[in-house]
Order: structure tokens, then C-alpha cells, then sequence
């Protein structure tokens, strides 16, 4: 279980915090988070799932990717229902400008190990940002059940980032892994810098 006192550098690897106006937007537009949200899970299940048939030789992986798909795709029917009590429909998709982003930046070239180790440090990427935005929730919308809501998939998250990591770890060497992974960080931060702070999305 992930502490309450996270240190979002120390633990979750991430070098620029969410700037503290997300909350206060997404608090008023609560509607279209669970919307996002919902979504976000739902890609996050078919994404496991596209990894285990993009590298089905990874035993460890595909093994310990499995149940993810399971969890991830109850965490997005949890969202339905919570959307479900409040009448509200699922409503469209949205386009991700903070995955399109971070899907550009993935090596297009290079060996089979190379994409394999992109595609495992952007899923614990993903993970670790919606970690963190999560925690902001659960600790600052006024809502004291929605910050129980969000507290429970901030704890989900933190597990699904380490991972990652681990996956990269087990099949590559540590200094090759963890190179890359400053590299993802970087960009990630400069990224982040630069996007419009907006309280309809997650990310």
C-alpha cells in the first residue's frame, strides 16, 4: 500500500508535480473526469492486453499481465457504476493529448527489445502520473467519498507502475532499464510543462 506521505520524486520517479489548480478544476467538472476516467481504464485493460499478444514469448510478462487485464477492466466498471448512481451516461472518448504525446516519443526504430522496453516504460509512466493524480484527489476534493473513491485507484496505480519497472528489469539489464527511464522522465516533465492545465481529463 502506497503511504500517505508519497513523495511524488522519490517514489513514483516523476520530476514536475501536477500544478495544484487541477484539482480545484476538476472538482468542478467532476462529470467529465469520470468520464476520462473511465476511459483511461478501459484503454489500460486493452493495452495489457495488446502487449500480451505483441510479445507472447515473455512468459514473466504475459504470466503477470493477465490478471492486470482483469483488474483494470473492473476498476473501469467501477467507474460505469459510479456514473450509473449519479444518472449520468459513459459519454465519448476524448483524445489524449498526454499519451499521443507520450506514444510519439517512443522509439520507432531499433530491435525488438528496445520497442519492448519503450512500451514498459510508458505503461509505468501512465501509471505513475494517474498515481498522482489520483492522490490529489483522494486528499483534496471536498467530497469526502470521492476522495475514498480515489484513494483506492491510487493505490492500484502505485503497484502497476513498480510493475512495469520490474518487467523491464527482469528482461533487460538494470543500467540499459533505468538510462531509458531518466529519458522518459525528462521528456514527461518538459511535456507536462507545456500542457494547458485542464479539469475535464486525468492526464
Amino acid at each position: 500500500m502506497i503511504s500517505e506521505s508519497i513523495d511524488v520524486k522519490n517514489i513514483l520517479g516523476l520530476q514536475l508535480p501536477t500544478d495544484p489548480r487541477w484539482v480545484n478544476l476538476a472538482e468542478m467538472n467532476l462529470v467529465e473526469i469520470l468520464t476520462d476516467h473511465a476511459y483511461c481504464e478501459q484503454k489500460a485493460a486493452t493495452t495489457c492486453i495488446t502487449l500480451i499478444q505483441r510479445y507472447p514469448d515473455k512468459t514473466k510478462m504475459v504470466e503477470e499481465l493477465a490478471p492486470i487485464v482483469t483488474e483494470e477492466w473492473g476498476h473501469f466498471r467501477m467507474v460505469l457504476s459510479e456514473l450509473k448512481k449519479r444518472d449520468l451516461l459513459l459519454g465519448k472518448q476524448r483524445k489524449d493529448e498526454y499519451v499521443n504525446k507520450l506514444l510519439a516519443f517512443q522509439r520507432k526504430g531499433g530491435g525488438l527489445e528496445e520497442r519492448f522496453l519503450d512500451d514498459m516504460l510508458k505503461m509505468a509512466l501512465i501509471e505513475a502520473r494517474s498515481c498522482e493524480r489520483f492522490k490529489r484527489l483522494s486528499e483534496n476534493l471536498e467530497d469526502s467519498y470521492m476522495r475514498n473513491f480515489y484513494r483506492k485507484f491510487m493505490e492500484s496505480e502505485a503497484g502497476l507502475y513498480t510493475l512495469f519497472i520490474n518487467l523491464s528489469e527482469f528482461y533487460l539489464p538494470k543500467e540499459v532499464v533505468r538510462k531509458r527511464w531518466k529519458e522518459w522522465l525528462a521528456f514527461e516533465k518538459n511535456m507536462i510543462a507545456g500542457l494547458e492545465v485542464r479539469g475535464d481529463r486525468i492526464h
